[in-house]
């Protein structure tokens, strides 16, 4: 008679979800592929605008039917906002992508520059004076918003207007308008207002905050799933390249400063000049795109083609394979992210 083998404990891992408008079905990918990882649990997510919205329907999802029901809820959500996005869509240059410059960028449609034109001219408070915002429409189809409110570990952030400082929302905090402020870009929406405080997106301050996955789970292992490419080459020449490469800049800011912190208290750590019982030694690790995405242009990110979305979806489930495959017995023993890298622009290290 053979003893029964005890069950292994689950992997433990955080989430840190970007923002990025329909790029966030990148994101949609990443997490689908990870829901059918029965032995990982993920213990709690932090997201801003599209990573905050992918973050509230897997927790709701999970809670109203586990796994199978998250990953739905996830698709549902998705397809929703592709359907909501069909009168900016490219679809109908289909048998013309292989000649656009990258596929699925919105610049070159005849009505898509005037209409940022316009957006960049006038304020949403003269274009939208009654503040329809048709993502509320899907959020309140998809969400039931009283399952966030369980004691799940769901971080939102979002920019106060008034003081340029991050509001981190915890779970019980969280609202449609929450979601909402978090996505909410001030040249196309009226800023949400949250007990008489005005938001903006919160990419603007933390894209995403890692410091609540630090300061407010017990899990040490955080997985950033990043979409805003930090490095660009080349220098932008037309205004509505260089605004664009200003918008990733500002929006990458917050995250790089708080890597940099990161890599600095790991350090002392390793070196013996802070207790690691008093400090944690947090593991990081990172999904992105491929390389044949991060060349995406900033109008890509209003494309909702069904087409694409599902293109960005298979790429992040070909990307959380391929690092399952390479680092999941990392979790809980190293970090997989070389900090210095990715965000300290550092020559890679020689193996």
């Amino acid at each position: 008679m053979t003893a029964k083998r005890k069950k292994r404990p689950a992997r433990q891992l955080n989430l840190a979800l970007q923002g990025g408008g329909a790029h966030g079905a990148f994101t949609w990918g990443v997490l689908d592929r990870l829901l059918e990882e029965e032995d990982i649990d993920i213990h709690g997510i932090s997201g801003t605008s599209a990573g905050a919205m992918n973050g509230a329907v897997l927790i709701d999802g999970f809670i109203e039917g586990g796994r199978a029901r998250a990953k739905e809820q996830l698709a549902d959500f998705w397809f929703e906002i592709s359907q909501l996005g069909a009168a900016f869509s490219a679809a109908s240059a289909q048998p013309f992508k292989q000649f656009l410059p990258h596929g699925f960028g919105l610049d070159w449609l005849a009505g898509f520059n005037p209409v940022d034109l316009l957006s960049r001219t006038f304020s949403p408070y003269d274009l939208n004076p009654l503040n329809l915002n048709p993502l509320r429409d899907v959020l309140e189809r998809v969400l039931h918003v009283e399952n966030l409110h369980a004691p799940a570990r769901l971080f939102v952030t979002a920019t106060n207007v008034e003081t340029g400082q991050p509001r981190v929302f915890k779970c019980h905090e969280i609202t449609i308008d929450v979601l909402l402020a978090s996505a909410c870009l001030p040249f196309v929406f009226q800023a949400v207002e949250i007990d008489g405080v005005p938001y903006w997106d919160g990419g603007y301050v933390g894209n995403p905050a890692i410091w609540p996955l630090i300061y407010h789970t017990e899990c040490n292992d955080n997985l950033l799933v990043q979409i805003n490419p930090i490095m660009r080459k080349g220098t932008p020449k037309s205004s509505v390249d260089i605004i664009n490469r200003l918008n990733e800049i500002s929006f990458n800011s917050s995250l790089i400063a708080e890597m940099r912190a990161i890599n600095f208290v790991r350090k002392l750590i390793h070196s013996g000049k802070l207790s690691g019982k008093e400090y944690q030694d947090v593991h990081m690790h990172m999904v992105s795109p491929p390389d044949n995405l991060r060349g995406m242009d900033a109008s890509s990110k209003m494309n909702a083609d069904w087409m694409f979305i599902q293109m960005l979806r298979d790429a992040g489930r070909e990307q959380m394979e391929a690092w399952l495959r390479n680092h999941k017995s990392d979790i809980g023993r190293a970090s997989t992210l070389d900090l210095e890298e990715h965000f300290l622009m550092k020559p890679a290290k020689a193996k």
